[in-house]
């Protein structure tokens, strides 16, 4: 497997930069007063979040990341990818679990599938 990744899928940037804003607006509230200075880790979450949360495609596995962790699935335990009535796409494992594919959506799942080298299917629209 190589240590880099074919494809990174993240959410919209648009959450990243509302979140630095956000942060930024903070700063004079929590610098008016000690005990409102934890206010301030609610958007550093936020901004880490979105920095790190994610999809990485590899050639033979995929990488879920969150806030604190993540998941590697390798290709040959997806049975199936499918998108929801909102358009966000889960990974159906050989065991039943499911697994929700942080960033990838019905729009970029083509490109999820081709960067790791499968075919989209018969029955995609």
């Amino acid at each position: 497997m190589s240590s880099r990744p074919v494809l990174r899928v993240r959410k919209s940037g648009a959450v990243l930069v509302a979140a630095l804003i956000a942060l930024v607006g903070t700063v004079p509230l929590a610098g008016s007063s000690w005990a409102l200075s934890p206010v301030l880790l609610i958007p550093l979450a936020v901004l880490v979040w979105a920095w790190r949360a994610g999809t990485d495609v590899y050639p033979d596995e995929l990488r879920v990341r969150a806030l604190f962790g993540g998941s590697r699935v390798p290709f040959g335990r997806i049975t199936e990818l499918a998108p929801d009535a909102r358009g966000r796409v889960s990974a159906l494992l050989d065991n039943g679990n499911v697994i929700r594919l942080t960033g990838v959506t019905r729009d970029n799942l083509p490109l999820v599938l081709e960067a790791s080298g499968h075919a989209v299917g018969a029955g995609e629209h």
